[in-house]
Parts: structure tokens; C-alpha cells; sequence
């Protein structure tokens, strides 16, 4: 199975600045009622019975595609041929913060959106729970995500147990390097702020990408992080900003200059680096000993959708391990459904046998240890962190 090109935009877009996003993160607070949905109210007439369809947003270049007609989606069609659900598939998500702006409108005036599922970075569905946006799943219909989902990402802080939301991909945020332009190791957090990379380290320009790595630099556990944690951060990266550690903040655009050799080290999602490694292998991810982020993008049925069970069937569809590990060896993230691995390693061809056994698809107990889920910045911090954060940026 092939691997996929590298798309242009990260899915773990930056929040940009204070204009319309702020703006949207503010609504996201609890000091705006009007725009809390209450459980009672987030449920339309559900139409699945009837109507054998749904609608599904997602990101460009984030499901399997066919090598000789790239249009076609196999395990999607598998889907459809499976169980007669018909399933209009739009790649419409190129940001969250886009995204949330296209949507919200409808959300808080207690209208459908047209979608029956979206998937967004799970700082952003940390947005949707809070404003009681989207609906609890009946895991009833989802037997495959009960037994399969990695325990790992069962219960992140802003959705405990997982009820409204199931991680569709995941990705570790740690530092990626050339290791023979660098001519040594890279370990540590601290690494980035050596002498001898002087002006070719980058970091990633968006707050909520950015700032847990940084901390576990510091020591810190991101599963209960404070402001104070927060703003020594900020220190650090504003001293290292004017004595010309850093080059740039960057998107994706990062793989870019590692590529180019315009920079040594950088912050780095892990499914790029993958790509990046196909192509050089001096390129090499690290997650550093003090520990670095695991995330995902989740799964979400938002308010008003009409056809509710037969997205909870779909998501279950891709929880199926055989699914689930046709999925991972062409997106190339984090599998949220490690049984996928056994699937993989018995795999006829070399190639998808190999991606068992590769660390940044299906991580080692070893390398597990080192990774938590960070806690989200919630609306009472936001304004303020954004601000600081955009301004060192230069966003």
C-alpha cells in the first residue's frame, strides 16, 4: 500500500490571530448561555431507517484512496456495499477555526449543519463538547469501538469516556531533525536551544500544536498544566526568539526547510515524518525523553443530525481492526486501533508487513510511557494565552 503525498495545509492548523477566531473562542465560553445547547435539545428526528445515507466532512488526503482512480475510497465503499449506506464524502476541512466559523452559525441558532459527522483537532472538539454542540453516541451500535479503541485515548480530559467523541487518526508532537546535518543526536527539548543550531530550529506557529511540548521540556505534566506553567514557557521562547535561536514559527510548511536543509530541527507531527523519511532517511522524529503530546482528531456527530445511527455505524466500520489497518498503512498516523497491528504483520506484501513494526503507527510500551494527552486550554485562558502566544509568533 502506498503512502499517501503530503497534503499542503497541517491538520493541526494554527490559530491565527485574534480576529474571528478569538472572537468564535469567546463564544465557546461559558459566559455566553446562548450558545450552550442543553442535552435535550441536541437530538433531531433521527431519519437513518429511511433514508440508507449520510453526510461526512473531513480533511483532504485523510482516508485510503484507490492507487489507479484516486477518487475512489475503498474502505469507504466498502461501507456502502456492507450495509447500503450511502455516503456523501466532502473534503471540506482545511482549519479548524475555518471550520468552526462555517458551522457555528447554524450550531447556535439551533440548526442542522447539513453533516452527520465532522472531524476536527481534538482542541477543537474540546470547543464543541463544552458548547454541548454535538450528541453522545450510542455505543450500542459501535461494538468495534468499545473493545477496539486504543486505552490510551479513551478519556481525554474534556471528554471523559469518550461519549461524544472517537478518535478517527492520532499523531505524537515531538521534534524531527537531520541527524547527518546535524551531526549528532537530538534527546531532549532542550536540544532545540543549542549553540551549533543557532537560527535553524523552527517551531510550530499555532498555540494549541505548540505549547505541551515545550512545557514537558520543563518537567511538567500536561494532563494538569497551570498558567504559570503556561507563561514560563512563553519566557523561554521569547529569549530564544532574540538571540536568533529560532528561525521562524512555521505550519506545515516546516517539512519544507527540513527538506531544503534551512533548518536542522524543528517541532514536528509524526505522520509527516514518515513522509519525510520515504524520501531521507537522515530525517528522524524523536519523542524526547522528558515526554511529548499524543493527540487526535475525533469523530463527532453534530446537533440536529439526521442520520445519527448510521454514522455510529460508520465510525464502527473503522474501528473494524481489518479496516482500521488499511486505513493506517495510507494515512500513516498513529493507528487508534492497535488490534490493526496484528492485521498489518500478517500482511502478504513487505511493505504493509513493515508498518507494524513502526513505532510512529503502532508506539512500544517503551515509547507509550512518554506520552500523554495535554490538558485543553479552556475559554477562560484562551484570550489571554492566544494573545501572548500570537504576539512572540509574530502572528
Amino acid at each position: 500500500m502506498p503512502l499517501k503525498t503530503i497534503p499542503p495545509l497541517s491538520r493541526r492548523t494554527l490559530l491565527r490571530a485574534l480576529g474571528s477566531g478569538a472572537v468564535l473562542g469567546g463564544l465557546a465560553g461559558c459566559g455566553v448561555p446562548a450558545a450552550y445547547v442543553r442535552p435535550g435539545d441536541r437530538a433531531a428526528a433521527d431519519l437513518s431507517s429511511t433514508e440508507q445515507r449520510l453526510n461526512w466532512a473531513n480533511w483532504p488526503l485523510y482516508i485510503d484512496a484507490d492507487d489507479e482512480r484516486p477518487s475512489r475510497r475503498p474502505t469507504l465503499e466498502a461501507f456502502e456495499k456492507r450495509t447500503g449506506i450511502s455516503v456523501e464524502y466532502v473534503e471540506e476541512i482545511n482549519d479548524n477555526d475555518e471550520f468552526f466559523g462555517k458551522i457555528s452559525p447554524a450550531l447556535v441558532n439551533r440548526q442542522p449543519t447539513g453533516r452527520d459527522l465532522i472531524v476536527v483537532s481534538d482542541w477543537m472538539s474540546a470547543r464543541f463538547v463544552r458548547l454541548g454542540w454535538v450528541q453522545e453516541m450510542d455505543r450500542a451500535r459501535q461494538p468495534n469501538v468499545t473493545r477496539y479503541l486504543d486505552p490510551q485515548l479513551r478519556s481525554p480530559s474534556f471528554d471523559p469516556g469518550r461519549k461524544c467523541t472517537v478518535p478517527w487518526q492520532s499523531g505524537i508532537t515531538g521534534i524531527a531533525y537531520n541527524r547527518r546535518r546535524a551531526g549528532r543526536e537530538i534527546r531532549q527539548v532542550s536540544d532545540l536551544w543549542a549553540s551549533d543550531l543557532k537560527g535553524r530550529v523552527t517551531l510550530l506557529s499555532g498555540l494549541d500544536e505548540a505549547f505541551a511540548l515545550l512545557m514537558q521540556g520543563n518537567g511538567v505534566d500536561i494532563t494538569r498544566w497551570t498558567a504559570d506553567d503556561f507563561h514560563t514557557v512563553c519566557d523561554q521562547v521569547e529569549k530564544q526568539v532574540k538571540g536568533g535561536q529560532i528561525r521562524r514559527f512555521t505550519g506545515n510548511d516546516y517539512i519544507k526547510d527540513l527538506s531544503s536543509g534551512d533548518v536542522l530541527a524543528c517541532q514536528a507531527y509524526s505522520g509527516d515524518v514518515i513522509q519525510l523519511q520515504a524520501d531521507d532517511p537522515d530525517i528522524e522524529f524523536v519523542v524526547p525523553e522528558e515526554g511529548a503530546e499524543l493527540w487526535a482528531e475525533s469523530l463527532m456527530i453534530p446537533n440536529l443530525a439526521r442520520h445519527k445511527a448510521n454514522a455510529e455505524r460508520l465510525i464502527d466500520h473503522y474501528y473494524d481492526p481489518e479496516v482500521a489497518a488499511e486505513l493506517a498503512a495510507w494515512v500513516n498516523y498513529v493507528c487508534p486501533v492497535p488490534a490493526a497491528r496484528d492485521v498489518l504483520a500478517s500482511a502478504k506484501d513487505e511493505e504493509s508487513a513493515a508498518l507494524a513494526e513502526h513505532p510512529l503507527i503502532f508506539p512500544d510500551g517503551e515509547m507509550r510511557a512518554r506520552l500523554a494527552i495535554a490538558r485543553d486550554i479552556d475559554s477562560d485562558e484562551r484570550v489571554e494565552f492566544s494573545r501572548r502566544w500570537n504576539r512572540i509568533a509574530g502572528l
